[in-house]
């Protein structure tokens, strides 16, 4: 099958733990960190007689999640053992939903970085139980349980196949990040695991409607590993296809170290759970008047908040998603624009996203402990929009606001960085500089004009780059071009 043109199918699967602070079935806490087997209670550990209580707060935020992407939510939903053999979770089955989810299908926008948008299918989102975790470190010829996780909510958020590549898989999971987080149902912590996914990759000849063999990605807890994981299952399955062989419908594991996935067992189907309804627990009856308390304390969400950063500050569509990503960097946004004025908003969104994102990925720091706030941004982008500095020198004092503390004007003040706009003392060292270069001179008026910018750095060397570039510009184009120069 050489020569084939391919067509990549994705689908993810994602699982957000629900920030509840207890389980979903039970009132053991839901903290992370405690010492294994301390947050286990005799429901998690299936004690006989003991019967599970369906947490209300997490079906809460089931319903805020399913009105976050447009989604029906569904009167009545059902839960269902799915019987499969985990071996860190005690009952031998897990409760979760399928036939009737608690949310049914909705979609969500994602803008790509060429600035293209595409609509993603969700097929449902259903509630169900975590299990518990398998250690090995440290436990020679052994594994341990900690069984602290089992029992912890979860919202599986499953999508139609509609991702054709892996930056396609990664927006779209970025997006679903994004969502839980503005609506408080879930952290996001990928380092803790209460956010991952699953990833079902496929391929097939481009223009084919029929779905190739797919294979399930498991436990994805970064995004870069998502898009790598894809990548690397893309190629793998499109090498094997052209060599004449068969994709497998399996379940495989990425290993980071490596770069590559390896199987881990056969891909088992919906008949192979052998779901049934669960005897212990009622349907789950949700009314209106139940949603629409939900639909009440919903936040501005994510498209809207970029759709109005775009209407209000001229961004483009791909800038207000990004500015838009999170509560916390759109609320500090819109403080800077706020004391800086609407008409700078596009300086200040490319401050945000260049210098102040920089500083916080270099340091690992959050938005909300940034070192320099929206205030003391506001206060240097002050003196770049004034003149005083210019926006190359105003990047030396970002620096030194992220490094000491100190503000922007006590920075230019005491390190002497303020703007020269007197055009005689430019024109002065102008003067100079062409003197000290008769040759270069002489070329760029027989026509070699990229010398212009020769010229321009090296009056800015001579005035330590604080020559205002406007200014200069303008006064060296009239030096350059007059005769007695």
């Amino acid at each position: 099958m050489t020569g084939v043109d391919w067509e990549v199918v994705i689908g993810l699967e994602i699982h957000a733990q629900l920030a509840t602070r207890s389980k979903i079935f039970s009132g053991a806490s839901t903290a992370y960190g405690a010492p294994p087997n301390t947050q286990a209670s005799l429901v998690d550990l299936a004690y006989p007689g003991v019967l599970p209580v369906l947490n209300a707060e997490a079906v809460r935020m089931a319903v805020k999640f399913g009105l976050g992407v447009g989604a029906a939510v569904a009167h009545r939903s059902v839960f269902a053992r799915k019987n499969y053999f985990y071996p860190d979770l005690p009952k031998g089955y897990q409760i979760s939903q399928y036939e009737h989810p608690v949310v049914g299908r909705g979609s969500l926008r994602i803008v790509l970085e060429d600035g293209s948008e595409k609509i993603i299918g969700i097929t449902r989102a259903h509630l169900e139980e975590d299990a518990g975790k398998s250690l090995h470190e440290g436990l020679a010829h052994a594994s341990g349980i900690d069984l602290n996780r089992a029992g912890t909510p979860l919202l599986e958020i499953v999508s139609e196949p509609d991702m054709r590549s892996a930056r396609e898989a990664v927006a779209y999971m970025k997006k679903i990040h994004t969502l839980v987080r503005y609506l408080e149902i879930c952290d996001g912590n990928m380092q803790e695991g209460s956010f991952r996914c699953d990833a079902n990759v496929s391929v097939r000849p481009r223009g084919s409607d029929k779905f190739g063999t797919r294979a399930e990605i498991k436990n994805l807890n970064s995004f870069r590993f998502v898009e790598k994981a894809v990548q690397y299952e893309v190629a793998r399955q499109i090498e094997l296809l052209e060599s004449g062989g068969k994709v497998i419908q399996e379940t495989r594991l990425y290993d980071s170290d490596r770069n590559e996935t390896r199987p881990m067992r056969s891909k088992e189907e919906a008949n192979d759970y052998r779901y049934f309804p669960d005897p212990d627990l009622l349907p789950l009856e949700i009314d209106d008047s139940f949603i629409r308390a939900v639909r009440a304390t919903l936040p501005e969400l994510p498209d809207d908040k970029a759709t109005r950063f775009a209407r209000d500050f001229g961004l483009s569509a791909y800038d207000a998603g990004v500015l838009s990503a999170s509560r916390e960097l759109g609320n500090y946004f819109e403080a800077v624009v706020a004391a800086t004025g609407t008409p700078h908003a596009k300086l200040a969104a490319n401050w945000i996203m260049g210098e102040l994102s920089g500083a916080l990925n270099r340091d690992a720091v959050e938005i909300t402990a940034a070192k320099v706030g929206p205030k003391e941004l506001s206060g240097l982008l002050a003196r770049i929009n004034d003149g005083t500095i210019s926006g190359k020198i105003g990047k030396e004092v970002f620096e030194a606001m992220w490094s000491t503390g100190a503000a922007a004007d006590a920075i230019i003040e005491s390190k002497g960085l303020k703007q020269i706009t007197d055009a005689g003392a430019i024109e002065a060292v102008i003067d100079a500089v062409i003197a000290a270069n008769p040759r270069q001179l002489a070329d760029y008026r027989a026509g070699k004009d990229k010398l212009f910018g020769f010229f321009v750095g090296q009056v800015m060397k001579a005035t330590g780059g604080k020559a205002n570039p406007a200014q200069l510009n303008e006064l060296l184009k009239a030096r350059l071009g007059a005769a007695d120069a």
